[in-house]
């Protein structure tokens, strides 16, 4: 298996370096989750980082490598995106179409 050094910026693995393991087209995962045991025994907490282009490269814009940001939502994106689905709902948003009730 082929592996590639790649960095991790904010969360509590900013600044680190991990070897990821590559994938058949050579490129990391979408996504990794680092599990973190809670120091009490209780579920460990799982930290999200998603994967984004370290840079562009001159003349040619290939992608110069990855980077992991981190994903303080840790929202699991395991539905396909599809041109013709809704978005998911925003769960901080008053519906559309429906005013906010102020009058009680």
């Amino acid at each position: 298996m082929k592996s590639e050094d790649t960095p991790f910026e904010g969360g509590p693995m900013d600044g680190r370096v991990l070897p990821v393991l590559l994938g058949i087209t050579g490129h990391p995962p979408k996504t990794y989750r680092i599990p973190v045991p809670a120091p009490d025994g209780g579920p460990p907490t799982v930290l999200v980082y998603r994967r984004v282009p370290r840079g562009q490269g001159g003349r040619t814009g290939l992608t110069r490598g990855w980077k992991y940001l981190y994903d303080p939502t840790g929202r699991a994106d395991s539905r396909p995106r599809w041109p013709w689905s809704r978005p998911a709902p925003d769960p901080d948003a008053t519906p559309k179409g429906k005013p906010d009730d102020t009058d009680g």
